[in-house]
């Protein structure tokens, strides 16, 4: 009979979760790295719009590209900026598109309501509007990401109240005599 021997050429499985040495970034790195990733893939994203939309009609394209941006910065935020050592998965999808589209409704809110108090405003008008609003509603979907969609930090379910009785220690010879 061979002695058996441990197998080393297979890697352990990666954790899901962060290990203590790559814990979760702070808020002000987690910020900082928001505004890359999103900013990056915005950028992107505004190159790829016009580019999609000589296939088809503008919006259309727009629709589309956003959908495809916003899975892919929900992905980066999952394993980039909150660190939390896995993928997305599908709640954190819908959760962040939602976020995506409540930011969505503000800047355009934000331009109606421009359009409404100026029926032509200048070209710098518009853009420090819509720059602004893009900021607030910025900022307001970094915080409902870390707080809410990215936290790493879960409730407490609800403590099971269980007594436990002490067991009687009873010598050996006591309980071989009495059976």
């Amino acid at each position: 009979m061979e002695p058996q021997t441990a197998d080393t050429t297979q890697s352990p499985s990666p954790s899901p979760l962060p290990s203590p040495s790559q814990a979760a970034p702070g808020p002000f790195a987690s910020f900082v790295r928001f505004v890359v990733c999103g900013g990056g893939v915005g950028v992107l994203s505004s190159f790829a719009v016009p580019m999609v939309a000589m296939t088809m009609p503008w919006a259309v394209a727009n629709a589309v590209i956003t959908v495809v941006s916003t899975l892919l910065c929900t992905e980066l935020h999952a394993l980039f900026t909150f660190g939390t050592g896995r993928r997305a998965g599908v709640r954190r999808h819908l959760q962040s598109s939602g976020s995506a589209a409540a930011a969505y409704a503000m800047t355009s809110a934000a331009m109606f309501l421009l359009h409404t108090a100026q029926s032509a405003p200048t070209l710098l008008t518009e853009q420090t509007v819509y720059l602004t609003a893009s900021a607030m509603a910025g900022v307001g979907r970094f915080l409902v990401l870390r707080v809410y969609v990215f936290t790493t930090t879960r409730a407490p379910h609800p403590a099971i109240h269980r007594t436990t009785l002490p067991r009687p220690l009873l010598p050996r010879p006591a309980v071989t005599t009495a059976c």
